[in-house]
């Protein structure tokens, strides 16, 4: 046996932990049938958020890597039970406070159509639910567990175009100190043996998205100094970036020699999970020198929480359990109650809509080649047709009027807009500037590239971004207002002898405002 007062070290102590204690104890046992009976019941009433994540971590290649994390969730709280087990849990009303701030992010994502906002919303309603069951201090000890659960919400493919143009700026760079000639046009590689795009699959960011929770994890495992954790965490990011680039650089290189089709083999061949533990392995070996947390240290100091004067001053704010469940209960459904009304509203539309007239241009027939036709899933009505001037310049122009915004009906969601995923069209750069609108330049095989502008209207709100018409949804339905919602796409192609930019720009200047015109369409009386 060990000297009393002799702490105990690594595996040891959790063993003795558990053993001093036989079976846990009565405020122990009550406390964790609590947090159980609120954790089934906020997954339950939140269930369409937990579906949804479940189905990303299953079915999408960027989120598998979460699937492992609930497991590594559980082994963060076992390292840690031992020294847990001598605090005595307690409900803690300021618990109620965190509870309510993650219902209004669960509210502001469902207004919103924000499905990560959602979903973060029903993850930080668990969290929230620990320190109000467990205490202040209990939870002090599980804060980095805690934490960690962000990682089951999947995010990342917002990042998608971003390291889609980091990714063929290295690959261009790194072509050119291999003495190979290469032109780049957005995310397009043009070589002496063809043209080569780093598609969204090629951007890296599944394991971007993997690396930086793997990062988080060894860093807090790992460094008891938060510089190294720093510095450590900026290495896990660059790391497989450049690890991605490099793998691009390598397939389009050894295109260069023995042909695209042999090229895509070997690239197929190493780019997997494989590839990402190699990235795994040179990270941690480049770290591993600079390791400072002893092997056998652990995680949490129990003495420590348990002599906190803070946390002693927080402790004293206790709640009931009773009170504590009828308070969960209450300000959950209260939530889906507000929800649920603002789900319901429904802004009036015409029976029927059509392209108006335009000063100097005239109606022609659709034809383009290839096809081009937006994606507007949900909208009450769709317009698509072309107008053409005397001058030979032609628009294409895409309108999309919805009632209401929502799961499955939203201008803003992902893959909805110009470039449409499975329309054989691909994003390729950002297009120019132009006010109240997205611009972006486009490219199918040929090549054939277009120019689209993307404005949407709701209310008297008129942008090209996708964000401040989320937040214009979201502040209608928190009022409970009911606005219908525009979304209008001028394109034109990069033809010979003409530009799309002066095309597009010369029918804005025949239809007038934007908002007046796209008002006009939706045969909104008074045109406001």
């Amino acid at each position: 046996m060990p000297p009393e007062g002799e702490r105990l070290a690594g595996p040891e102590i959790q063993m003795a932990g558990w053993r001093d204690q036989g079976r846990l104890s009565q405020p122990w046992r009550g406390a964790l049938i609590r947090l159980g009976a609120i954790w089934v019941a906020l997954i339950l009433l939140f269930a369409g958020q937990w579906r949804a994540m479940a189905d990303q971590w299953w079915n999408i290649s960027t989120y598998t890597h979460v699937l492992l994390i609930p497991a590594i969730i559980a082994w963060l709280v076992w390292q840690r039970a031992a020294e847990l087990l001598r605090l005595s849990p307690q409900g803690w009303w300021p618990g109620l406070l965190g509870l309510a701030a993650a219902l209004l992010v669960w509210l502001m994502g469902t207004f919103a159509g924000l499905a990560e906002l959602q979903q973060a919303g029903a993850v930080a309603l668990l969290v929230a639910a620990v320190p109000l069951v467990l205490g202040a201090r209990v939870a002090a000890g599980l804060i980095f567990p805690l934490a960690y659960m962000a990682f089951l919400v999947p995010v990342g493919d917002e990042a998608i175009p971003f390291l889609q143009i980091v990714d063929a700026r290295l690959t261009v760079w790194m072509l050119h100190l291999t003495h190979v000639r290469a032109a780049l046009d957005g995310v397009f590689i043009s070589t002496p043996v063809g043209l080569f795009e780093i598609a969204e699959a090629c951007s890296g960011v599944k394991f971007l998205v993997a690396m930086i929770a793997f990062g988080v994890l060894a860093a807090n495992i790992c460094f008891l100094s938060w510089q190294r954790r720093a510095v450590f965490l900026v290495v896990a990011v660059a790391v497989p970036i450049i690890a991605n680039g490099v793998r691009s650089w390598g397939t389009v290189y050894v295109a260069q020699f023995f042909g695209a089709a042999y090229a895509g083999g070997v690239d197929h061949i190493i780019y997997g999970w494989i590839f990402f533990a190699i990235v795994i392995g040179s990270t941690l070996a480049l770290a591993w020198p600079f390791f400072d947390r002893p092997a056998h240290a652990p995680m949490i100091d129990a003495e420590a929480l348990a002599a906190s004067p803070r946390l002693a001053r927080l402790e004293r704010l206790r709640l009931g359990p009773y009170a504590m469940l009828a308070a969960v209960l209450g300000l959950a459904l209260a939530a889906l109650g507000w929800a649920a009304a603002a789900e319901r509203l429904v802004a009036p539309l015409p029976a029927r809509i059509d392209l108006p007239e335009v000063p100097g241009w005239h109606r022609v027939a659709y034809t383009p080649q290839p096809w081009w036709e937006p994606r507007a899933a949900g909208a009450d009505h769709r317009l698509l047709g072309r107008y053409a001037d005397g001058r030979g310049d032609v628009v294409d122009v895409f309108f999309a009027l919805y009632a209401s915004q929502g799961t499955g009906h939203k201008a803003d969601g992902y893959g909805e807009g110009a470039a449409r995923r499975d329309s054989g069209w691909a994003w390729q750069a950002a297009g120019p500037v132009v006010a109240d609108a997205t611009s972006e330049r486009l490219q199918a095989a040929g090549p054939v590239l277009r120019l689209a502008e993307t404005t949407y209207v709701r209310g008297d709100l008129v942008t090209g971004r996708k964000l401040a018409l989320r937040l214009r949804n979201l502040q209608d339905r928190l009022v409970l207002r009911a606005e219908p919602t525009m979304m209008l796409i001028l394109s034109a192609e990069s033809a010979s002898g003409r530009s799309p930019e002066a095309e597009i720009a010369a029918f804005r200047a025949a239809t007038g405002p934007a908002r007046l015109w796209m008002r006009q369409v939706a045969q909104e009386r008074g045109h406001r």
